[in-house]
């Protein structure tokens, strides 16, 4: 599949492409048809060249796996489990070291054929200690870096109001982790941000990461030879209540959206964000930084595919 011509080329690195609402389903009912193809298409169409697929638990890794087969040379998967699933190692039929099996062939045979990139996403979320308590979430995010050192795969990162266990853990594992990777989705401060980029990772940044002027301020902070972006869809649109909202009032078009249960082909969702989103993204931070969105897109495009290649090497 092929877009538009576009001056920009983009990497959404981070894309919820496996949830049910990209096939029309939300909540268990089929609320209109089944529109993945749609909105692969947008996003090719906006200059989305690459898109890599979330695993965020067993199940969900399995998906990304059969869409980056499903959509080659476009799409790709990470494999891994989220920190707010971690209980799932826990009530796994083969126990905790049976879910790291299925994670590690899964990861291994993808990696081999092309199809997964990163490992994750892993790490830590202490917002969301209702979905998995600390210390289920610490045991198991050392056990899947036991792991990601075998694997000798980027690291895709969720780092949530944890950042001193979060760069602790990281940090005693370094020399291990010689590839680094993406700390995704980043809500954290300017001297987070800082210690990270001086730990080796890069900083990825979508709509959730701009809600406050405090946010605005880290992402100006970025490095441009630190930062990626993604969408996170179906989650984390730019809304109008957020600050970066008011950098988008000469900003790209994007589809119509409509209501669900008014959805016509072609069109958008209201409420269910997608990768041809990722051009507000790249404005916003080119208005907060104060640079040209061709700058933003470049530098973003060259360190995803650095880090993860991305079909793009030798290329």
């Amino acid at each position: 599949m092929a877009g538009n011509a576009t001056p920009f080329r983009y990497a959404d690195v981070g894309i919820n492409l496996g949830d049910p609402v990209f096939r029309g389903v939300y909540h268990g009912k089929q609320a209109h048809e089944d529109d993945l193809d749609d909105v692969v298409r947008r996003a090719l169409d906006v200059g989305v060249k690459k898109l890599m697929i979330t695993g965020s638990n067993l199940v969900e890794s399995h998906h990304a796996v059969d869409l980056a087969k499903k959509y080659p040379g476009v799409c790709y998967a990470t494999v891994g489990v989220h920190p707010c699933s971690t209980q799932d190692f826990d009530n796994y039929k083969g126990g905790p070291n049976g879910l790291i099996k299925e994670l590690k062939d899964l990861a291994i045979e993808a990696k081999e054929a092309g199809h997964a990139v990163a490992f994750g996403e892993i790490g830590l979320d202490y917002d969301r200690l209702f979905l998995s308590p600390k210390d289920v979430q610490l045991k198991y995010f050392e056990l899947q870096l036991d792991l990601a050192e075998e694997l000798q795969m980027p690291l895709f990162l969720h780092s949530r109001a944890c950042s001193e266990d979060f760069e602790r853990l990281i940090g005693e594992r370094l020399d291990k982790l010689p590839k680094r990777g993406l700390v995704h989705s980043f809500t954290g401060t300017v001297r987070e941000m800082e210690s990270l980029c001086r730990l080796g990772f890069d900083i990825g940044i979508n709509g959730c990461s701009m809600k406050t002027d405090e946010n605005l301020e880290a992402v100006k902070a970025v490095p441009l030879d630190r930062l990626q972006i993604e969408t996170d869809g179906p989650w984390c649109e730019i809304r109008a209540s957020h600050a970066s909202s008011r950098h988008l009032k000469d900003g790209p078009a994007v589809p119509k959206a409509v209501k669900k249960e008014k959805w016509q082909k072609g069109m958008m969702v209201k409420g269910r964000n997608e990768p041809a989103t990722i051009v507000q993204v790249a404005h916003v931070i080119a208005r907060v930084k104060g640079i040209s969105v061709e700058d933003v897109s470049a530098a973003a495009w060259r360190n995803s595919t650095d880090m993860f290649g991305l079909g793009t090497t030798g290329v």
